[in-house]
């Protein structure tokens, strides 16, 4: 349905550490970008900066502090360290004259010996065709809402949990969405970009409402803050999301997801601070 994440998230080196770029609005959520396609800019900057190409991003934690809208980004950037296993970078993303903006602080290492298991398991769930997609129609009698530019270019099969014209009596939060691009940055080694998943991590408010139900006024949860740690490379089209909401209170929500590529290999995990604030319209 158009927008191609490897050629949208790209930056423009313009000196030691700085850098430019440009946002659309085709990866706007609500009223503004998806905040996992903006902390992109500021990973893709960073792995700029890191000379060693055996080092790939492991793990990545970002702090919106101000909004970042659609329009001309300018990108900072500090290596913290250079190691010869690892390099810490830290990345800010602001629109272009702005005092704030996001930050990331973003570490890249090669591989190392040492133990090797997976501790969790993922759910058991249909496969995503066998899913109804976000983009199907609504059942009858349900008002159909157009879709935010975000799921245009990222289609969503749920897998676990409850839509949003459901009645129902809330038990937990566990939601599972199939996840998949339109268009797959797939890099020259056949994996999905880091960034992409990174991306696709930044979408758990949806575990907070499976735990509220649906009914009441509409609510947007912005992120506070996004954890992503990386596993494994991602090698199949799709990745299902597993989500869990923590805690709620006094205007803010914990959450986490686990990542599975389709084969049942965890990829990657995160957690998310969110803090709401009234949808109207």
């Amino acid at each position: 349905m158009g927008g191609n994440f490897a050629m949208d998230v790209v930056v423009e080196r313009t000196g030691d550490g700085r850098y430019v770029a440009s946002l659309d609005h085709g990866w706007d959520l609500v009223h503004a970008p998806q905040g996992g396609v903006v902390a992109s800019f500021g990973l893709r900057a960073a792995s700029a900066e890191v000379v060693d190409s055996g080092q790939t991003l492991r793990t990545c934690t970002t702090i919106f502090a101000g909004q970042v809208t659609a329009g001309d980004l300018e990108v900072t950037t500090e290596v913290l360290r250079r190691g010869r296993s690892a390099t810490q970078v830290m990345a800010t993303v602001r629109n272009r004259g702005k005092d704030s903006g996001t930050t990331t602080a973003a570490v890249f290492g090669s591989p190392r010996k040492g133990p090797s298991f997976v501790d969790v398991v993922a759910p058991s769930v249909s496969p995503p065709m066998q899913c109804p997609s976000y983009r199907d129609e609504p059942p009858p009698g349900v008002q159909r809402i157009d879709p935010r530019p975000f799921w245009t270019r990222v289609e969503g099969r749920a897998a676990l949990g409850h839509a949003p014209w459901e009645t129902y009596e809330p038990t937990g939060s566990d939601v599972a969405t199939w996840l998949r691009f339109d268009e797959a940055p797939v890099a020259a080694d056949g994996a999905l970009d880091p960034l992409g998943v990174v991306t696709l991590a930044d979408r758990m408010p949806g575990s907070v409402g499976e735990r509220l139900g649906h009914d009441g006024d509409p609510w947007f949860a912005p992120s506070v803050d996004l954890t992503v740690h990386l596993f494994a490379p991602v090698r199949t089209t799709w990745l299902l999301a597993h989500d869990r909401a923590r805690w709620a209170g006094g205007g803010w929500a914990s959450a986490e997801t686990t990542l599975w590529d389709e084969t049942g290999n965890a990829v990657a995990y995160a957690t998310q601070m969110m803090i709401f604030t009234g949808l109207r319209g």
